[in-house]
């Protein structure tokens, strides 16, 4: 189960930088334990282009990733990837690239056309197709602006997402 952060785990906070500034959607961390409870593994990939355009740093970015992974506690994130990258200037990382989700299938032992990307953006839903993965859109974040990228579902938030996932998964049994 891959997940984009900004906007679908947490709110979005333009260029997150301070741990203060991280705020899970309620009702994350109960949803996240479900995914996990069912056999998922829980990966987050996020483009963070404001450590590329120097709005924040390194070690700040990984401030912010320990207060969202006590945000969503109990709920155990397996491995969380980053793409330090501008738009004007992509790595190979980032997405719509497949290359962090094929480094946490390569290290973590996933099935890519067996797992699920939810984000917020077109380039998250693309990323997943690219990868031949099943993607869910969240209308959180910016969400709302991107409704026509193809998903294969629209949910309101990241409880809606994974509630439709487990039926999903429960169908295919």
């Amino acid at each position: 189960m891959f997940f984009d952060r900004d906007g679908t785990l947490i709110h979005e906070a333009h260029y997150c930088a301070k741990p203060s500034q991280v705020r899970a959607f309620d009702g994350a961390p109960d949803a996240l334990v479900k995914l996990s409870e069912a056999g998922f593994a829980l990966v987050i990939v996020t483009n963070q282009s404001g450590i590329g355009r120097g709005y924040f740093t390194l070690e700040d970015y990984r401030r912010v990733h320990e207060e969202v992974l006590g945000q969503l506690r109990p709920a155990e994130i397996a491995a969380a990837y980053h793409d330090e990258s501008t738009p004007d200037a992509p790595s190979p990382r980032r997405k719509p690239s497949v290359a962090m989700l094929e480094e946490a299938a390569r290290e973590h032992g996933l099935d890519l056309s067996r797992s699920w990307m939810v984000g917020d953006k077109t380039s998250d839903i693309e990323c997943g197709k690219n990868a031949g993965m099943r993607t869910v859109l969240v209308e959180t974040g910016h969400g709302k602006d991107h409704l026509a990228c193809g998903a294969d579902a629209i949910a309101t938030g990241l409880v809606g997402a994974v509630d439709f996932i487990l039926r999903q998964s429960s169908c295919r049994k």
